[in-house]
């Protein structure tokens, strides 16, 4: 057990706020400087005239003819600020201050003060007042929008709304002083592109603008084809992506909208016009996509791409290829077949579990080491242990003398290895694959894990959450040393490059690593202060019950075999006669009244796809009746994980995968329900865990308790200690508090919304 004395909490503290400081100093010099030029740009204007911009009163009353626009703008604010359920001039986002009040900032006091801006805006005396007026109006109706756009998000991201609020105000004051097009030049961004309509009558501007972000952005602007198809330079815009995203383009090459087809086939860029040849001449043009490479290089034509599809797999065989062969073009399009097609495999062996292992894993007789790596690593969200293990056994058998685990990865090009350690680390395999290179490459290539994380965009935090996950999986004292030694070194690194992202990330790493191994209250409660969260190892009962005090919980079921097992073992929690059992066509209600009243919704298991239909038939129900869960259980495999995430909301407090918690389903869930604890494994769930865990819960909050995770884990591992086969599926569970890649994310939100919060003159 980590030793976590005041000393180290001091310690931590001060790397966490260190950290935050050293970012905060980094983005004020470059505030001041991006000051400083608009200071040097405006030095020849009047006082009065750069005073205007920021005054929040009005010169004069707002004439009656535009009173309508304001009065539009704010009747969209009434609703932003009531989606929280009160109109009380603040938004709020659960029990996040700090995001609340970055939004409140944005959406309530920030458009307030460009209204005002509005009104007050000087136009020369050449100008008629019935022009001021409609020049006035536009603005209004821009500002509408933007509002509007708040509203219709379904989970809007504070830090966003943020900068766009800003860079409205800035680049409609840049469009009056007509300097838009200097203004686009200096910030093509994402925020820019999204007020566009500010600058749709300024075809320079607009031409730049949408031109450089599809050089910058391409997944982004093939997207919006539809803002700029009739444009002459269209084809400019989308030849970025057809390098990077060709099944975007393909999708327009290959659509019903003429408008947006001839957009994609009247290009005159080559690698576009041979997606729009794999669209209209080949016989299954959506699985021939991937081999865009071949086919343009002229390796492969679409005929013998036609017959490479038709086989399984020599389909899978050749998609591992490309991925050997480091081929850049439209690797996102052939990277996303191969994960589906190798879950052809995952599913297979999968699904066979309870066969002889020559039956089971037959499927994979004839693959070589390559082809398995890229089968285990994208098919972390469904691969069973078990799954795993026969799979690593003979990739490493087919390993042989022929190559070391070095060179395998060398072959592979490192795609994917943060998340091939941090999958070897929690089946415990991961010395395994050590044993087959040198101690020095041993070193090199777990140095390799931890260095450059701060690479890539701000929020591109795969890889750092696999570190998070591989170290909570890592027994080695050794190894788990070297490892804090080697995050501690790129917090300095990053430092030393000015590198805000990569100072979070390794401060907030280093936090984790200290308190991993304990599972002392105590340290939890530490390590929630230092990373500034609600408590990692508790969930008040208080904030799981609603307005009505009862606890709401919601339980997904599918209408596979697994499912309907599912679905009846998890009814037999419910035998007490404290529980009131009501069985409905699409649903059942659980409930148990008295002090400490609870109310769970299952949806019926029914036959694919009635089972999404009762789904939806339940989401109806609690709609109707205003009843927002806090508690969401997932209880099937994870390829129906995305129906469930797509029902999360903000106020939901606890998540139970009962499946693997990849990165991504962590970030979706976190996106949605920032204070969810989650509760995820390494594997499909097992109805003999899953049901007791259950229990454990309900328990808990029969008897009007907090739910506390460590007491939790410790009761269910004394539960479990005489059955070794469960003990063995126990501990493939992850609690919230040992989640250190959810904890992870949570903490680096939050670090990252300080940040813009104190970046007060960005």
């Amino acid at each position: 057990m980590v030793n976590f004395d005041q000393t180290e909490f001091y310690y931590m503290t001060k790397i966490i706020s260190f950290a935050l400081m050293a970012v905060f100093c980094l983005l004020s010099t470059s505030s001041q400087a991006q000051r400083s030029r608009k200071k040097d740009h405006k030095k020849n204007q009047k006082e009065e005239e750069i005073s205007i911009y920021d005054i929040d009163t009005l010169i004069q009353p707002v004439p009656r003819h535009r009173q309508l626009f304001y009065e539009k703008v704010d009747n969209l604010q009434t609703r932003a600020d009531g989606n929280d359920g009160k109109v009380d001039g603040q938004i709020t986002v659960t029990d996040d201050e700090l995001y609340s009040q970055m939004l409140t900032q944005s959406i309530i006091t920030g458009v307030d003060q460009i209204q005002v801006m509005i009104e007050n805006l000087p136009f020369p005396e050449t100008v008629r007042e019935n022009a001021a007026n409609q020049t006035r109006i536009g603005y209004l109706r821009d500002l509408e929008g933007l509002v509007n756009d708040y509203i219709k998000r379904r989970k809007p991201d504070p830090i966003y709304f943020k900068r766009r609020v800003t860079n409205f105000k800035q680049l409609l004051i840049a469009k009056h002083e007509d300097r838009s097009v200097e203004f686009v030049r200096e910030n093509p961004n994402i925020y820019t592109l999204d007020n566009l309509d500010l600058i749709k009558n300024d075809a320079e501007s607009r031409k730049f603008l949408l031109l450089e972000m599809g050089r910058r952005e391409p997944e982004i602007m093939v997207k919006r084809l539809n803002d700029y198809a009739r444009e002459a330079y269209a084809w400019q815009v989308i030849a970025p992506a057809a390098k990077l995203v060709p099944d975007e383009v393909y999708n327009y090459a290959s659509s019903s909208n003429y408008r947006l087809a001839n957009a994609v086939k009247n290009s005159k860029d080559p690698l576009t016009l041979t997606i729009v040849d794999i669209a209209e001449k080949s016989k299954k043009p959506l699985q021939a996509m991937p081999f865009l490479s071949d086919i343009f290089n002229k390796k492969l034509t679409i005929e013998e791409v036609d017959k490479i599809t038709g086989d399984p797999d020599l389909f899978y065989k050749n998609l591992v290829r490309l991925k050997v062969e480091n081929q850049k073009l439209g690797s996102n399009t052939y990277t996303d077949e191969l994960q589906y097609r190798g879950l052809r495999y995952v599913r297979e062996i999968n699904d066979l579990h309870e066969s002889p292992d020559p039956v089971r894993f037959k499927i994979l007789t004839d693959l070589k080491p390559e082809e398995l790596y890229f089968i285990m690593v994208y098919g972390q969200d469904e691969i069973y242990t078990s799954s795993f293990l026969g799979a690593f056994k003979r990739m490493v058998a087919q390993m042989g003398g022929e190559y070391t685990g070095q060179e395998l990865l060398d072959k592979v090009h490192y795609d994917k290895f943060r998340t091939f350690i941090r999958m070897s680390a929690g089946y415990n395999t991961l010395n395994q694959f050590l044993a087959t290179m040198s101690n020095a490459n041993q070193t090199r290539l777990m140095d390799d894990f931890v260095k450059g994380l701060e690479d890539g965009k701000d929020d591109d935090l795969e890889d750092a959450v696999d570190v998070a996950d591989a170290f909570g999986s890592i027994t080695n004292d050794t190894m788990a040393t070297f490892l804090k030694q080697k995050v501690k070194e790129g917090y300095e690194r990053s430092y030393k490059k000015e590198s805000a992202k990569g100072m979070k990330i390794y401060a907030l790493l280093t936090t984790l690593f200290e308190g991993n191994n304990s599972s002392s209250p105590e340290v939890a409660k530490r390590q929630s202060e230092i990373l500034n969260l609600p408590p990692i190892n508790m969930v008040p009962i208080t904030k799981l019950r609603g307005e009505d005090n009862i606890v709401y919980e919601r339980v997904f079921f599918y209408g596979d075999a697994d499912g309907r097992m599912s679905y009846n073992s998890f009814m037999n929690n419910f035998k007490d006669p404290m529980w009131k059992i009501e069985k409905g066509k699409y649903f059942t209600t659980i409930s148990c009244e008295g002090e400490n009243p609870i109310t769970i919704f299952a949806n019926l298991p029914l036959d694919e796809p009635q089972d999404e239909m009762a789904i939806g038939k339940l989401d109806d129900y609690l709609k109707s009746k205003n009843i927002q869960p806090t508690i969401y259980i997932h209880r099937g495999h994870s390829y129906h994980l995305p129906i469930t995430l797509d029902r999360l909301a903000p106020n939901i407090r606890v998540v139970m995968l009962g499946s693997c918690g990849g990165y991504h389903n962590l970030a979706n869930i976190l996106d949605t329900s920032p204070d969810a604890h989650i509760i995820s494994s390494k594997q499909t769930g097992a109805m003999a865990v899953n049901d007791p865990i259950i229990r454990n819960i309900e328990n808990t909050l029969v008897a009007g308790k907090d739910i506390d995770w460590i007491t939790s884990w410790t009761d269910l591992g004394n539960f479990f200690s005489d059955k070794p086969k469960d003990l063995t599926l126990f501990n493939d569970y992850i609690p919230p508090h040992k989640n250190l890649g959810a904890i992870f994310i949570k903490a680096y939100r939050r670090l990252s919304a300080q940040e813009e919060s104190l970046d007060a003159g960005s």
